[in-house]
């Protein structure tokens, strides 16, 4: 999961950095993340993992680390919210 989450910011997080650099528990929005790159990774997430981020995820919180979209993704997938 953590390789297709790299593989999702690399191509549509718009990072200032290489993802496959980042530590999973380092500061996406340190590393470059924006709020429009942010959409971009929740759409390419939601494509890459056949999920949908509902509403109440939709913050920085749920993106602000490898390991937080992991989890977030996992909820989802295990037919729960994270």
């Amino acid at each position: 999961m953590i390789a297709g989450i790299r593989s999702v910011l690399a191509e549509c997080g718009g990072l200032a950095v290489d993802a496959g650099s980042l530590a999973v528990d380092d500061d996406l929005y340190a590393a470059g993340l924006t709020s429009h790159g942010c959409v971009g990774l929740m759409l390419g997430l939601e494509e890459q993992f056949d999920v949908e981020f509902p509403e109440k995820l939709l913050n920085r919180r749920t993106f602000e680390s490898i390991a937080a979209i992991r989890d977030a993704v996992r909820g989802l997938i295990d037919g729960g919210e994270a």
